[in-house]
């Protein structure tokens, strides 16, 4: 017995050392970082980097950790279903303690399992949205070298449920981050390092990381089937679109119309090709091919410079088929619908991040009681528009069965004229 007890205390006493040895080797002490300006200029670059204005107004994030806690989120609603077991806990993260909570899908009373709910999601919620927190209350900010290259070190004074922990966020040129060092009270080894680098595109137009990886311990956190989504402004969205008759649209051959009587345009749509009139010049645009275009001044092809008339050309196409097809384009690529209120009503923001001409314009849809657009408030930061409002006036119905509208007022009284509109087959 004696031998058996011996050889136990000796194999502990190596795991001690062993464990010792590895603590030294691997624990690195918590940095000290320069706060001001330029640490906050670099969070500023980080949440530009990862579209924190698309995360800020999303309505619905879901996800689960390690397969484990499942999670879906009414962010706006500061709501999150949280499931793991055979619980669920319908928790409200402003008011916990009227919070709900089922056991086998029977309703019960358990402060306990509200708070065991609000700790797994205040972890399993940050590491899926961490980089996006950096600007929350009781947050510091500060520089750190690392590898010679500006990181973001990130101390959360108060809030979640270890306040105190520190996160030094490793960025790409970009600022986006690829991965974090962390010194936190429930991880003993200090700076041990965790990716961000496994990220997903979500439908609500920001990215959020589906996995990470454990420097030293060899662990992979999955978060699982992650989503984010605006329910909400896709439903408002979809009843404009019904409206304006959209599957009409989408079946349209040609459209034909004039710029307040400077610029005339036959499109064919389906081949995406547009002859584009001004003064005594035709271009035949192709937008998705540039140098196949080709350019007529009076008539006769030139190809004096051939770039820059081209250019001109399609620069007038993105501007002025904005003017008459805009609210059919709700769903491309690169667009955040977000619902917001005007006027006590229900109203449509739509900011393009990607296309066109100039990406990072937003414009408010306002709607009547049929969700047929009347007007739209610009916001166009290059040409300095804030809520500048124009109306969308004389819609009718084209002979491919589609609606398109014939004028534009401004609020100064000017009007913009579409022209003779045609759409057909």
């Amino acid at each position: 017995m004696k031998k058996v007890l011996k050889g136990i205390g000796i194999i502990l006493a190596l795991l001690f050392i062993v464990g010792a040895i590895f603590y030294v080797v691997n624990n690195e002490n918590s940095p000290i970082g320069i706060k001001g300006e330029k640490a906050d200029n670099l969070a500023s670059k980080m949440i530009k980097a990862l579209n924190y204005e698309a995360y800020e107004s999303t309505e619905v994030l879901e996800w689960s950790f390690r397969g484990e806690h499942f999670y879906k989120w009414y962010k706006s609603e500061n709501i999150v279903e949280v499931s793991w077991d055979e619980n669920k806990v319908i928790l409200n993260t402003k008011k916990p303690s009227t919070s709900e909570v089922f056991v086998s899908e029977t309703k019960t009373e358990s402060q306990e399992l509200i708070q065991t709910a609000t700790d797994y999601f205040n972890n399993d919620s940050f590491w899926l949205v961490a980089p996006f927190k950096v600007f929350d209350p009781g947050v510091e900010r500060s520089i750190v070298k690392h590898n010679d290259k500006d990181a973001l070190l990130i101390t959360y004074t108060s809030g979640g449920s270890t306040p105190g922990d520190s996160y030094l966020w490793i960025l790409n040129e970009k600022g986006f981050p690829t991965s974090y060092k962390m010194w936190t009270s429930i991880i003993p080894i200090g700076g041990l390092e965790a990716s961000w680098n496994d990220w997903k595109k979500t439908k609500a137009g920001f990215q959020l990381p589906t996995k990470h990886k454990m420097s030293l311990l060899g662990m992979e956190l999955d978060m699982g089937d992650v989503k984010a989504s605006n329910p909400k402004a896709d439903a408002l969205a979809n009843k404009i679109l019904k409206t304006i008759k959209h599957e009409a649209y989408k079946n349209t051959r040609y459209i034909d119309w004039s710029f307040g009587g400077r610029r005339a345009y036959k499109w064919d749509k389906k081949e995406h090709i547009i002859e584009v009139n001004w003064g005594n010049t035709r271009v035949i645009l192709h937008p998705n091919n540039l140098e196949k275009s080709t350019v007529f001044i009076d008539n006769i092809e030139t190809t004096e410079d051939i770039e820059k008339v081209v250019k001109r050309a399609e620069s007038s196409f993105n501007n002025d088929s904005f003017w008459l097809v805009a609210p059919h384009k709700l769903f491309e690529d690169g667009i955040i619908r977000t619902v917001v209120q005007v006027e006590g009503r229900d109203a449509l923001k739509v900011k393009y991040t990607t296309g066109g001409s100039t990406p990072g314009d937003s414009y408010i849809w306002v709607l009547n009681d049929e969700f047929l657009p009347i007007k739209y408030l610009m916001n166009v930061p290059s040409m300095k528009m804030n809520q500048v409002p124009a109306t969308w006036d004389d819609w009718f119905t084209t002979a491919s069965g589609t609606l398109l509208p014939k004028n534009h007022t401004f609020s100064g009284g000017r009007k913009l004229s579409m022209g003779d509109v045609k759409a057909y087959n």
